[in-house]
C-alpha cells in the first residue's frame, strides 16, 4: 500500500509511521524539512502553500492522511487564531486541487478534524450522528477546517475527517506533561473536575485509522475511545498508577496564571469533550484500551500482559 502522510513528522504522523511500517508499505511523508531517505520512508519538502513537485507523489496513492495544522497548544492571540485557521484551510485546499490534478489520485483521503468540534458537555455524549456542533473560536475553526475539505468534490477519493480527541501516548501529546504535572505533585484535579475528557490510545489511533481505510468509510468519524471520562477521575487514575498519593488541585485561575507563563490556553483542558466513537463501535471496531487505568499501565510500562506489536 502506497500512503502519503502530509505533515507526519509530528507526534501523531510518528504514530501512523510506526504502525504503517510494520506492515511494509511504502511510505511518503510531506514535511517543510528537507527532502531525504530515512528508515526506508521517503520524505517529500513542500510549504503546504503551494505546488512544487511534491503532488507528483500523489499518484497511485492508496491513502492519503494530511495532519497539517499549527499547533493550538498556544496563546489565541489575533496572529496564532489567524495561523491556527490558515494553516489548516490553505492545506486542505491545496491538497484538494492537487488531488483533482492527478491522473491516477489517491483512492482514500482521510483528514484531520478534531473532537472539539462538539460543544463543552457534561451532560450529553457527543456521536457523530446527534452531537451538538458548538460556536466559539476552536469550533469554528473545526467547522471551517472540514468545510474546506468536503466542499471540493473529489470524484474518484474517497473522503474522510478523523475527528480525534486527545491521543495519549509515550513520546508526546498530553501526557508526557501531565505525567511531570503528576511528579511534581500537581496532579490534581484542574478546574472543578466536571470536565469530560475523550481519549484514545496511540496505538488504537493507529489502528482505528487503519480500520477507516479498510473498512472505507467516508464522511465524519470520532476517533476516540469508547469511555470519556471527567478529568477529576483520569488524574485520579494517573496520580494512583504513578504512586503519587497527593495532587494539588489547579483551579481556574491557577491555570490561566500557568497556561500564560508556558504560552497555551485553558480551553485545552477545561472544555468538557464528552465524544463517543458511535461510528467506529457500529462498524465492528475493537478497542484494546477501554478503561485509563490500563492506558497509564501501557504508557508508564507497568502492564506485564504481552504487548501484541
Amino acid at each position: 500500500m502506497k500512503i502519503i502522510i502530509a505533515a507526519g513528522t509530528g507526534f501523531l504522523g510518528n504514530v501512523l509511521i510506526g504502525y504503517f511500517q510494520n506492515q511494509s508499505n511504502d511510505i511518503v511523508v510531506l514535511t517543510r524539512g528537507k527532502t531525504m531517505l530515512k528508515n526506508n520512508i521517503r520524505y517529500i519538502h513542500w510549504n503546504a502553500k503551494t505546488m512544487t513537485g511534491w503532488e507528483k507523489e500523489l499518484e497511485n496513492a492508496d491513502v492519503l492522511i494530511n495532519l497539517a495544522g499549527k499547533s493550538v497548544d498556544c496563546r489565541y492571540n489575533e496572529a496564532n487564531k489567524k495561523e491556527i485557521l490558515l494553516s489548516r484551510i490553505k492545506s486542505t485546499k491545496l491538497l484538494n486541487k492537487a488531488v483533482l490534478q492527478c491522473p491516477n489520485p489517491p483512492k482514500h483521503w482521510l483528514n484531520a478534524s478534531t473532537a472539539t468540534i462538539y460543544r463543552h458537555s457534561e451532560d450529553q455524549q457527543m456521536d457523530e450522528y446527534t452531537g451538538e456542533i458548538g460556536n466559539d473560536f476552536s469550533m469554528n475553526v473545526a467547522q471551517s477546517w472540514e468545510k474546506a475539505f468536503f466542499k471540493t468534490e473529489t470524484p474518484n477519493t474517497k473522503k474522510t475527517a478523523l475527528r480525534t480527541s486527545i491521543v495519549l501516548g509515550k513520546k508526546g501529546g498530553a501526557f508526557p506533561p501531565l505525567k511531570n504535572l503528576t511528579q511534581l505533585g500537581f496532579g490534581g484535579k484542574q478546574g472543578n473536575g466536571n470536565q469530560f475528557i475523550s481519549w484514545i490510545h496511540e496505538e488504537d489511533f493507529a489502528r482505528a485509522v487503519a480500520f477507516v481505510v479498510e473498512k472505507e468509510i467516508t464522511g465524519k468519524i470520532n476517533i476516540v475511545a469508547p469511555e470519556p471520562i471527567q478529568n477529576r477521575f483520569f488524574m485520579k487514575a494517573l496520580r494512583k498508577e504513578m504512586k503519587v498519593p497527593f495532587g494539588t488541585p489547579l483551579g481556574k485561575r491557577m491555570l490561566e496564571f500557568g497556561a500564560k507563563i508556558i504560552g497555551t490556553e485553558t480551553e485545552l483542558v477545561l472544555k468538557s469533550r464528552n465524544v463517543i466513537p458511535k461510528r467506529l463501535t457500529e462498524n465492528g471496531f475493537t478497542f484494546r484500551y477501554t478503561k485509563i487505568d490500563k492506558v497509564f499501565q501501557n504508557l508508564l510500562g507497568h502492564d506485564h500482559t504481552k504487548a501484541n506489536h
